[in-house]
C-alpha cells in the first residue's frame, strides 16, 4: 500500500510562508520527519553524528553546509530531533540572526515546545502531529476548512486496519500482524533506551521500563498511583514523576476528571491511555483508547489550527455513574462521548443523559463501535443519541 500524503504537510507549508520558525512535535515514528522533509532537502538530524558536529560548530558552519548565505529567495531548513540539543533556543536564535529573513526553520521535536512555564520564541508556531485517524484517512490530504467536518465514509479495510494495526503510518500501511508486533517492540525499546536519557535524568531506567509495561496493561483505566508504587517498590511521588516522563515521551497521555456542576464528582484520579492502541488485547480497553486518541488528536489539532482552546476530560461521581469522555471548548463543556461495543439501535445510557444535564454540554453521543457507517451529521442532534463510531469519528480531524 502506498504511503499516505498527510494534510499537515500543506498546513506546515502555508504557515511557513508567513512565519519563520515551526515546531513540529509528536510521538516517535508518527511521521514528523517525512512531513518536514517533503518541504526541503536541507535537513540536519541531531541524531546523526556528522550532522550534529555541523550544528555544534555554530550557525556559520550550518550556513556553509546548507548554502544559506546571501539567499535572495525563501528557503526552508529542517532540524530533525532537535530536542536532543539542550541549547536549541540559543542555536535557532543565532542561526536566524546570521542567515537573515529569507531562511525559514522547521524543527521536529518529541514533545511540544509550548509547555507550562515555557513560551515559544517570537514569530513561530507549533504543529502537533498525531497518528492517523478515521477523519484523516477518509479525507486523504484535504485540509479541514471548519471545526466539524461533514461525515465521510471510510472503507471497511481501512477501518479494520486502523483498529488492528493502529494509526502510526508504517504498521498501518504494511498491515501485517507480525510486523506490527515487531514494530511496537522496537518503538518501545527506542523510547526507553534512546529517548528517555535525553528527556530526563532517571537513576534506574529499568524501573521506568517496568512501569511502562504495567501501564501497557492499564490503558483506559483509572490510574491509582499507590497501587503502582507498591508494585514497583518506589515512592508515590516517584511514580508521578515517571508517569510525567512517559507522557512527555508521548508513550501515553492522561485524561483528568471534570467536576464543575457535577454533584459528588471524582476530582483526582486521572485515566491513562496509550498512544498506540494496536497492542491492547482487551476489546473494551482498545475501543476506548481508540476513541480517546481520536479526541486528543482533534483537541490538539483544533488548537493548533486556531479554532480555540480544547481539552479532553471524563466525568464520574461517587455513585459510580460515569461517561468516558467530555470535550471542553474554551473551558466549557461541549460534548460528551460514551463508548459502546454494542450495535446501534438501543437507548443512550442513563449516565449520559444525567451528565449532560449536569454539565450542560451541547451534545451527548453514545458511539457504537460495531455499527455500520451512516451518512448523518451527529452534531445536528442536541439530545443524547446513539451513533456509529465510524460516522462520529469521521467528523473530527
Amino acid at each position: 500500500m502506498a504511503e499516505r500524503i498527510r494534510f499537515l504537510g500543506q498546513v506546515l507549508s502555508e504557515r511557513l510562508a508567513h512565519t519563520r520558525v515551526a515546531f513540529v512535535s509528536g510521538p516517535s515514528q508518527v511521521g514528523k520527519t517525512a512531513c518536514c522533509s517533503a518541504l526541503s532537502s536541507r535537513v540536519l538530524d541531531w541524531n546523526d553524528v556528522a550532522d550534529r558536529l555541523v550544528m555544534l560548530r555554530g550557525p556559520e558552519s550550518v550556513a556553509r553546509q546548507l548554502g544559506l548565505a546571501r539567499r535572495r529567495d525563501d528557503v526552508i531548513v529542517v532540524f530533525d530531533n532537535l530536542h536532543g540539543n539542550l541549547k536549541w533556543k540559543s542555536f535557532v536564535r543565532r542561526l536566524l540572526a546570521h542567515c537573515g529573513p529569507r531562511v525559514r526553520v522547521a524543527i521536529t521535536t518529541l514533545y511540544p515546545a509550548r509547555v507550562p512555564g515555557r513560551r515559544l520564541p517570537p514569530d513561530s508556531f507549533q504543529l502537533r502531529i498525531n497518528p492517523l485517524s478515521v477523519g484523516e484517512c477518509a479525507r486523504a490530504a484535504v485540509v479541514p476548512d471548519s471545526l466539524i467536518q461533514p461525515p465521510a465514509p471510510l472503507g471497511d479495510e481501512d477501518w479494520a486496519a486502523l483498529l488492528e494495526h493502529g494509526g502510526f503510518p508504517e504498521p498501518f500501511i504494511r498491515r501485517d500482524v507480525n510486523f506490527t508486533r515487531r514494530w511496537n517492540a522496537k518503538r518501545n525499546q527506542q523510547l526507553i533506551g534512546h529517548d528517555l536519557p535525553m528527556f530526563a535524568a532517571v537513576r534506574d531506567p529499568s524501573l521506568v521500563q517496568m512501569l511502562a509495561m504495567l501501564l501497557a496493561e492499564r490503558s483506559a483505566r483509572h490510574l491509582v498511583y499507590s497501587d503502582l508504587s507498591r508494585e514497583l517498590g518506589v515512592a508515590v511521588d516517584t511514580v508521578r514523576r515517571w508517569i510525567e516522563v512517559l507522557v512527555g515521551l508521548q508513550y501515553g497521555f492522561l485524561v483528568r476528571p471534570w467536576s464543575t456542576r457535577v454533584p459528588k464528582a471524582l476530582r483526582k484520579e486521572p485515566k491513562w491511555f496509550l498512544r498506540d492502541w494496536s497492542s491492547i488485547a482487551d476489546p473494551g480497553a482498545r475501543a476506548r483508547t481508540f476513541v480517546a486518541c481520536h479526541l486528543l488528536k482533534a483537541a490538539e489539532g483544533w488548537h493548533d489550527l486556531g479554532y480555540g482552546s480544547f481539552e479532553v476530560r471524563y466525568v464520574c461521581d461517587k455513585l459510580k455513574r460515569e461517561v468516558d469522555f467530555l470535550m471542553l471548548r474554551d473551558r466549557k463543556p461541549w460534548f460528551l462521548v460514551e463508548v459502546s461495543e454494542e450495535a446501534a439501535g438501543g437507548e443512550p445510557t442513563a449516565s449520559l443523559s444525567y451528565f449532560q444535564r449536569c454539565t450542560r454540554a451541547q451534545h451527548a453521543f453514545q458511539v457504537s463501535m460495531d455499527a455500520a457507517y451512516a451518512a448523518v451529521d451527529c452534531f445536528e442532534r442536541a439530545d443524547p443519541t446513539v451513533i456509529p463510531a465510524r460516522t462520529f469519528l469521521s467528523q473530527l480531524l
